[in-house]
């Protein structure tokens, strides 16, 4: 099992942008150091607790820090874009992370975003604007045929090529034919785990999910890869999880109930749970009512929390329960004081994971 990293990022309202980012890269580097293999970065354009609106840019200046990791955009939310303006963008951070990139890609969930956009959640319109922005992009980064592009929320001219004085669109992806593509679920039978089976991508699950759900993922995403005659590989699946391991069990649940874990859920994935309907999400039991999870039963029964032993029995558990899977992505938070996460991660890198399959 590899180690990554998924930060949406998260840092309360108020926070300090310009330390939050400090903190957050400072984050990545350590995790480089540690030998994780991966980090992607969130994007949302309304959360004030998910505060990177462009992780375009806070990747490429992650890159010039580092030199292993390979980083992603977690997810790059496609109603949010023009696929002219997109392609460009993503296709240069390509060419500058030289095979250091992955392109993830989602339809969005935060209730603000679809606000801005004008989208209705309810008629389940984005998914339809997902895909649409989506091939758009993937036929700019072929040889598009120079002409108007017309869309309901799109227009351009794709110029015609000029060799004299060199007009064209010109930028295309460094990984041909185009980078490595992410696809994160939450629902059961998510259309974009859908999407990444039919296509051949990279399946990702979001941390607010039961290993019943989790086990759902991957059959909506070998379904829909089966229907295309595609093979699977449970090595390329990422699971998100938030992660902390303490000197003691007792130790460990007191930090995280009564630190940042416990907060940014309490503050935010709770509300905004509740806000989107989505309360199923963490509950082991459908029939639980949702004042019941609370940070003390999420430290038992969806975090992974505990001591190096806890932690290692947890996730060999978890491998088992959905049948394996290649990479745990742990999420990112704003640690304060930032000693007991990194003596967290360093235990979860050097005596965790080589313990796992």
């Amino acid at each position: 099992m590899k180690a990554g990293y998924f930060t949406m990022p998260l840092h309360p309202p108020g926070a300090d942008t310009a330390a939050g980012l400090e903190m957050d890269l400072a984050q990545v580097i350590a995790l480089e150091e540690l030998g994780f293999t991966e980090a992607w970065i969130g994007e949302h354009i309304s959360s004030e607790w998910e505060n990177i609106p462009a992780p375009d840019l806070f990747i490429a200046q992650a890159l010039a820090r580092t030199s292993k990791i390979v980083f992603g955009t977690g997810v790059s939310c496609l109603p949010n874009h023009s696929p002219l303006m997109l392609a460009q963008r993503i296709a240069q951070l390509d060419q500058m992370a030289r095979g250091r990139f992955y392109w993830g890609i989602g339809s969005g969930g935060f209730p603000g975003d679809f606000e801005v956009l004008d989208l209705d959640p309810a008629s389940l319109a984005q998914r339809g604007i997902t895909r649409e922005v989506l091939d758009e992009v993937l036929y700019l980064w072929g040889n598009p045929t120079p002409g108007v592009r017309d869309h309901a929320r799109w227009r351009y001219r794709v110029p015609k090529h000029d060799t004299e004085i060199g007009i064209r669109l010109h930028m295309k992806p460094y990984q041909k034919p185009h980078p490595p593509i992410g696809v994160a679920g939450i629902g059961p039978k998510s259309d974009m785990l859908t999407l990444a089976g039919e296509r051949g991508w990279i399946p990702m699950s979001i941390n607010v999910v039961t290993t019943p759900v989790l086990q759902m993922h991957w059959k909506t995403y070998t379904e829909a890869a089966a229907r295309v005659s595609r093979s699977v590989d449970r090595a390329n699946w990422r699971i998100c999880r938030d992660v902390y391991i303490g000197d003691t069990p007792a130790q460990a649940r007191r930090d995280v109930i009564d630190g940042v874990l416990g907060r940014d859920w309490r503050e935010y994935f709770l509300p905004i749970l509740r806000r989107t309907n989505t309360m199923m999400g963490p509950k082991v039991d459908p029939a639980m009512p949702d004042d019941a999870v609370t940070p003390e039963y999420l430290a038992e029964n969806l975090w992974i929390v505990g001591d190096v032993a806890e932690v290692t029995a947890k996730l060999r558990k978890l491998y088992d329960d959905v049948g394996g899977f290649g990479t745990l992505l742990v999420i990112g938070h704003e640690w304060t004081p930032g000693d007991k996460w990194h003596r967290s991660m360093t235990r979860l890198a050097r005596e965790v994971l080589p313990a796992l399959p």
